[in-house]
């Protein structure tokens, strides 16, 4: 199996290579081109395009539909302008619209892009069509900023944690709304002395009802595609940014209390005191450290009701992590992840089941570009023991690099490695190091039609288990009515990777899908997509499992989809499952039965699984989405709705409830169970500069209620004061009472020297 994979990867390679000779020869459109001048006067960010710098600059317009339809003019026009000076990059924009009534769902920072009038810029600045920052904001001058990487070309490529100094500000009018924003040059990463970025821009309009782009976009790509762009060009070479370091101290005190610690008579006080530092070792280069952080201000993570044999997945949150977080955790898939950057500084509470926090010591991070195509990364970290948990001291380690090869292909090489310190006193399952090193190859060619990944990575752990090793490819077709894509994955039993997220081994497993697309010559609907995805996974026997002992199936499926996009931003949709799946262990599907209640590991079952999905237009005041089903589950039946509702008042408040119901009869022994999820949660905007969040979760598969409210006061750029108050509550038929309770200020102020 190890020499498939190896020969599988050399055919990849061969392929990729052959697809980037082809595109070289075909002919790519010039690239608008934007000529900068240097700012004549001081720019105020108003909303009020009166500066002679703005009324000399060029105007840039010409915005095209990408939705409902991406042939056609904007119905609203977008009209644009950029300067600089020795400190800040500029940008205005002047949104038509047919009258004032435009539509916001608060005045929150990092605002959702489809529930907004609102209008976002992609700058790319080291011109590598692989990584971007994106600014943006909405009539009301509300902010949100995020990091693009992989090329934009994937959903999960857009990062809206990332958080940073800059500043802007808007002004509505009669039939437009206005947009500055001046975004430092020490807030971004650029090569000294270049003189041209990548650009484009893309505004969602509530009252035309359609998104639209500067750079004409097609709908079988993504919205912020990095291929899609046009060039800024300034009059001069960019100079590297005067001293750019950065202190961001904080304090931190509260009150805790465990109420099933029954050595624990009253709240315990707490207090702490850290710090970061941003230093910029080059204008594309950064270093930065951190001390004692604490992340209370983090939201909390949203619960799951868990029906599956193999570990959740919960994304990332927390900010020292985020900047060029695609340099380290974008190798394998979502599934066969060598970093997952969660698995630093989180345990799971034996108590609650839900994650905490585990104290880090302090970190240094690494990263950015050595040239026009080598990027790199160094991640350190110790974190401290928790002998609830378990768990003894630990450095982890993570090394990255990436080389561009070709117009948007790269070769990647990543390292990992997971110390123990002073593990002595703890559980003996505890390896005194764990490691992971491999090596990715990425096509993106310059067509855009070809994408995909094909990787091999190698676990090095003091264990003598067999198949340390993994191997991942992906490729995808995609033109403007089909898209063919090609995934498969090996898994070897002894792939052991502690700081990755990787919920399945000794498997070879294999996904290819087929899309076809149509686009209805009608004003009502937009798109229909049917697709159709099918799944092998074969077990490669070489762990002590008996069930399955040689090569052999363990689970096959397949599935067929239809989704409607309808033009006036109602979405349907229809699925049918069938997966046919045998059991390596017991298993409860419920989580709820007694101890001795569970289906036997090598039973085998043929699941069936309908669902439909209908939701509304997301930028009106009300809105909702239904998604009910029913599966032949395991032996008996599930029925299952799941269902949103939200209403904001503009632009101040919005309400939401979520909630998951499962009604599960699996027959025998086997006790209903009758599940449920709710999640009701209120955002309150009191200024640009207050918000106050509350987020209630019930659950009754673990028994839990949690509140979590978090109130947040941006007294200055990029520093604040938080303070948040979480509680869970037993919620047992036979006793309801706290679990957990505290409360934590947090003051943060973000120091340039």
């Amino acid at each position: 199996m190890k020499n498939i994979s190896l020969y599988i990867l050399l055919f990849i390679i061969h392929i990729s290579a052959e697809a980037q000779i082809i595109n070289r020869v075909e002919e790519e459109q010039d690239a608008p081109q934007v000529n900068l001048s240097k700012a004549i006067e001081e720019i105020k960010l108003d909303g009020v395009l009166d500066e002679s710098t703005w009324i000399k600059a060029q105007n840039n317009t010409n915005f095209s539909q990408y939705f409902p339809t991406d042939s056609v003019p904007a119905c609203g026009d977008t009209e644009m302008y950029f300067t600089y000076d020795d400190d800040n990059f500029y940008i205005a924009a002047k949104c038509y619209a047919p009258s004032d009534a435009f539509a916001v769902q608060s005045l929150k920072r990092d605002y959702g892009f489809g529930s907004n009038d609102n209008i976002t810029f992609i700058i790319d600045t080291y011109n590598d069509k692989t990584n971007a920052y994106m600014f943006g904001m909405n009539p009301y001058g509300a902010r949100r900023e995020a990091l693009i990487s992989n090329g934009g070309q994937t959903g999960d490529s857009f990062d809206d944690s990332w958080d940073n100094k800059w500043s802007g500000n808007a002004k509505r009018y009669d039939n437009h709304w206005i947009c500055e924003m001046a975004i430092p040059f020490k807030t971004i990463r650029y090569k000294e002395g270049v003189t041209k970025w990548r650009f484009n821009s893309y505004r969602n309009d509530v009252q035309c009802n359609e998104i639209s782009s500067w750079i004409n976009i097609p709908r079988e790509n993504i919205l912020m595609d990095l291929k899609y762009m046009g060039d800024i060009n300034f009059d001069e070479p960019l100079a590297k940014p005067g001293q750019n370091i950065s202190i961001i101290p904080f304090i931190t005190s509260g009150l805790t209390r465990d109420f099933e610690d029954a050595t624990q008579a009253a709240a315990a006080s707490t207090y702490s005191v850290g710090g970061d530092a941003k230093i910029s070792l080059s204008s594309s280069l950064n270093l930065d450290l951190t001390v004692n952080p604490d992340f209370s201000q983090v939201e909390v993570d949203r619960q799951v009701t868990n029906l599956d044999r193999f570990e959740i997945f919960f994304p990332e949150r927390r900010q020292f992590f985020l900047e060029n977080a695609d340099l380290f955790g974008r190798f394998g898939s979502r599934r066969l992840n060598p970093f997952f950057s969660r698995r630093i500084g989180v345990s799971v509470d034996t108590l609650t089941g839900n994650n905490i926090s585990n104290t880090i010591y302090g970190g240094a991070r690494l990263s950015g570009k050595l040239n026009e195509n080598l990027r790199v990364g160094l991640l350190n970290m110790v974190t401290a023991p928790q002998q609830e948990n378990d768990l003894p001291t630990f450095n982890y380690t993570v090394a990255a690099a990436e080389h561009r090869v070709g117009d948007r292909s790269n070769i990647a090489l990543i390292l990992v490695n997971k110390q123990a310190i002073n593990s002595s006193g703890f559980n003996n399952t505890v390896d005194k190091y764990d490691r992971i090193a491999g090596v990715e190859y990425r096509i993106g060619s310059k067509n855009n039609y070809w994408r995909g990944k094909t990787s091999f990575m190698k676990a090095i752990t003091p264990n003598d288990e067999k198949d340390k090793y993994a191997h991942f490819t992906e490729i995808n077709y995609n033109r403007r009515k089909y898209r063919i894509q090609w995934q498969h994955q090996i898994i070897g039993t002894g792939f052991d990777a502690e700081v990755g997220f990787v919920p399945r081994k000794d498997i070879f497993q294999i996904s290819p899908s087929f899309s076809y697309r149509m686009f209805p010559a009608t004003t009502k609907i937009s798109q229909h997509t049917l697709t159709l995805f099918t799944n092998w996974i074969y077990k490669l026997g070489n762990d002590d499992n008996t069930i399955i002992s040689d090569f052999g199936r363990e689970e096959n499926g397949f599935g067929l989809e239809w989704s409607t996009s309808l033009a006036n931003n109602h979405r349907f949709n229809a699925q049918v499952q069938y997966t046919n799946l045998t059991l390596l262990s017991d298993f409860d599907p419920t989580r709820i039965q007694e101890d001795d209640i569970f289906l036997l590991a090598g039973s085998q079952f043929k699941n069936v699984r309908t669902s439909l999905s209908y939701s509304t237009d997301r930028r009106k005041l009300l809105y909702f989405r239904l998604r009910p089903g029913y599966t032949r589950f395991f032996g008996g039946e599930r029925i299952n709705t799941q269902a949103t509702f939200t209403f904001r008042v503009q632009p101040y408040a919005s309400i939401s409830l979520e909630a998951n119901y499962n009604h599960i009869e699996l027959g025998g022994d086997f006790e209903t169970a009758d599940l449920w999820l709710l999640g009701p949660r209120i955002d309150i905007t009191f200024s640009k500069k207050h918000f106050l969040t509350t987020f209630i979760q019930y659950n009754n598969q673990i028994d839990n209620l949690s509140i979590n409210t978090r109130f947040q006061w941006r007294f200055a750029p990029a520093s604040d004061f938080f303070l948040v108050y979480s509680d869970n509550y037993n919620t047992l038929d036979s006793y309801f009472g706290s679990r957990n309770r505290g409360i934590v200020a947090k003051l943060t102020y973000w120091l340039n020297l």
